[in-house]
């Protein structure tokens, strides 16, 4: 008699589709809403992942092609003068507006002091607009594996509550509840690793490249 009912069991559960979509609409709103909104933060983390990598690239290139041809000009005053009105880089954007303020500065009195306080000023601008979305990096590193948490214990709640209800312990009544609950937990480890390896990588370059800003604000207060 056990065996008959044991596989009957195995049977019900062989015939259970545990493929993604099927776990997906098998679940309840509220394993649903998470499985939706950890979803939606990897897409949006890849998107700034993909986003920032291109902007560190882009900028470290830009930035010691910037140097390059800031050192071999004759004067700071004509190679300001031959820039470009359109201008993204963070370290040429730093050397734009310096210049503007070194040249309507009427008097010359503390000129270094009010050089030094405003390239730091410049510095912090243009290292909030790099950092933008990583906050969002660090919380989603954070708190999507608890979010993945909640949908599994709601999911393991779901379950036990289906054997109270049919009085039977048997794999295809346990399973289907408890495969919904591990996919969330899945989820949310799929959205956290990505996003904190990423935060990581782009909080390290980030202070490279604010130093890299530090040491050409440096130089340049040197030759004015």
């Amino acid at each position: 008699m056990e065996a008959d009912i044991t596989s009957q069991a195995v049977g019900l559960a062989s015939n259970t589709d545990f493929s993604l979509w099927s776990l997906f609409l098998r679940a309840d709103f509220i394993v649903k809403s998470v499985i939706l909104m950890l979803i939606a933060c990897s897409i949006y983390s890849w998107a700034i992942i993909i986003e920032k990598f291109r902007l560190f690239k882009k900028i470290n290139l830009e930035s010691e092609e910037f140097e390059e041809n800031f050192w071999k000009s004759k004067s700071a005053e004509s190679f300001y003068n031959s820039l470009p009105v359109n201008l993204e880089n963070p370290m040429a954007l730093l050397f734009k507006d310096s210049m503007q303020t070194l040249l309507k500065a009427k008097s010359k009195t503390n000129l270094n002091e009010r050089m030094t306080g405003m390239l730091e000023v410049n510095i912090e601008k243009q290292m909030s607009k790099i950092d933008k979305g990583f906050t969002f990096l660090a919380t989603v590193g954070s708190t999507a594996p608890f979010i993945g948490l909640f949908g599994t214990v709601w999911g393991i709640m779901n379950s036990f509550q289906s054997i109270a209800i049919s009085r039977n312990t048997s794999l295809a009544i346990v399973a289907p509840g408890i495969a919904e609950a591990l996919f969330a937990t899945a989820l949310g480890l799929l959205a956290a690793i990505p996003a904190v390896v990423a935060y990581n990588k782009f909080n390290n370059d980030s202070k490279k490249y604010s130093q890299k800003l530090e040491n050409f604000s440096k130089r340049f207060l040197s030759i004015i």
